[in-house]
């Protein structure tokens, strides 16, 4: 019987978006840009980073931030790469600041901000944190 050996990169891109849509945007981006320039160009469409949660969902409805290894490369590399084509950011509050000072994100017109306590809300919004969101 012989095996029949198919990988990522013998995939056409039509199946490989039917593929990616099924997975998690930041699971996506975070395993799959700088492995090679077609999925590079694949990950970057506007699909996969036009709305970012930058946070994990539990299916008990809890919400926490995202592993510091992830959330280190998202806003060392990741962030700075697809900053042009983000246009909506969901924050979980611990990681508001590191996020949103990773980068100017010149399109963003909304953010999703969630656990944020009462002073942390407060203070975002009066623009002591950050003047943009005054």
């Amino acid at each position: 019987m012989e095996h029949l050996l198919v990988e990522l990169n013998d995939l056409p891109d039509e199946i490989l978006l039917i593929i990616f849509k099924k997975l998690d945007n930041i699971s996506l981006l975070y395993s799959l840009i700088g492995v090679n320039k077609r999925l590079n160009t694949i990950v970057r469409d506007p699909i996969f980073t036009r709305h970012l949660k930058l946070m994990r969902y539990f299916s008990n409805d809890s919400i926490e931030p995202l592993p510091d290894a992830i959330l280190s490369r998202l806003c060392s590399k990741i962030l700075l790469e697809i900053r042009n084509q983000v246009q909506w950011l969901d924050l979980e509050a611990s990681s508001i600041e590191r996020i949103l000072l990773a980068t100017n994100y010149p399109n963003l017109y909304g953010r999703g901000l969630f656990n944020l306590d009462t002073e942390t809300a407060l203070s975002l919004f009066d623009g002591e944190i950050f003047p943009f969101f005054h």
